[in-house]
């Protein structure tokens, strides 16, 4: 995706080399639409300069940072110099994650959607996370949840979060859960109890996942999960359902399972 408009002075932006002159280099802007901007040979590396070429190359992948604006003639002045390797480094991996998410959109959503699709979502995703990429990496990790504050339709997110979890590797994945336990007689309270404990685990759930069950309000409760792939996520959440149900059917009581949360009224 290609931005309208113009960049903002002081913005780290990625370009490509298209010209050298004596005077500067002339740099294609990669994140923006038709634009084009002119790195002074004072602006190219620190120090005294004798050969512009020796220094950049015509096709060349630069991050430059913005100096000025001029709208009216269509002039964008650039830095190479003020621009740190560390700055480099992480613009340009932002950049690729930018690459990586518009590769994504085209799995969600088709390779032949509209530019009005494209935009409903990429402004959506922008608007709430910053960049398409945080935008499938949070879907991936939260799944729905994760868009609840945003405009778009039921369809939109799962397709995103279908895409996202096939796609989007992530230090973590995060699912949830409900279980509905009831259990007779007086000491009902004591064997719900009992079952929320077995849920948990009794410390023999894998060290790189984290489950928690906590209480939602009688005779629901809420089991979350955080592992390293949705899979495992899915399999551990499932699991702990399982021995919550398992346990209070062994003192007579009940346990269903379900992945939303519901109120008294229904």
């Amino acid at each position: 995706m290609k931005f309208s408009g113009y960049p903002e002075p002081g913005e780290l932006v990625v370009g490509r080399v298209d010209e050298i002159e004596d005077f500067g280099v002339f740099v294609d802007l990669e994140e923006y639409e038709d634009k084009r901007g002119l790195v002074h040979v004072s602006e190219v590396a620190s120090g005294w300069i004798k050969n512009v070429r020796d220094h950049v190359g015509v096709d060349e992948r630069v991050v430059c940072k913005v100096l000025e604006i001029d709208e009216d003639a269509q002039q964008i002045d650039l830095s190479i110099k003020d621009v740190n390797d560390h700055q480099r480094s992480d613009k340009i991996q932002e950049w690729k994650s930018e690459q990586k998410a518009e590769k994504w959109m085209e799995l969600a959503f088709g390779e032949d959607m509209s530019d009005e699709q494209y935009s409903t979502v990429a402004n959506a995703l922008f608007g709430a996370f910053g960049s398409l990429y945080d935008g499938f990496e949070q879907a991936a990790i939260h799944g729905a949840e994760a868009l609840e504050d945003t405009d778009l339709s039921d369809e939109d997110v799962e397709a995103i979060v279908g895409t996202a979890r096939e796609n989007v590797s992530v230090p973590y994945v995060q699912v949830s859960g409900y279980v509905d336990l009831r259990a007779p007689g007086p000491g009902g309270v004591e064997d719900v109890r009992e079952a929320l404990t077995v849920a948990g685990g009794n410390g023999e759930v894998p060290d790189e996942v984290d489950l928690e069950v906590t209480y939602v309000g009688a005779p629901e409760y809420r089991i979350r999960v955080q592992a390293p792939s949705y899979k495992t996520a899915e399999s551990e959440l499932e699991a702990a359902a399982g021995r919550a149900r398992e346990t209070i059917e062994s003192v007579g009581g009940t346990g269903e399972f379900h992945r939303d949360r519901r109120t008294e009224e229904e």
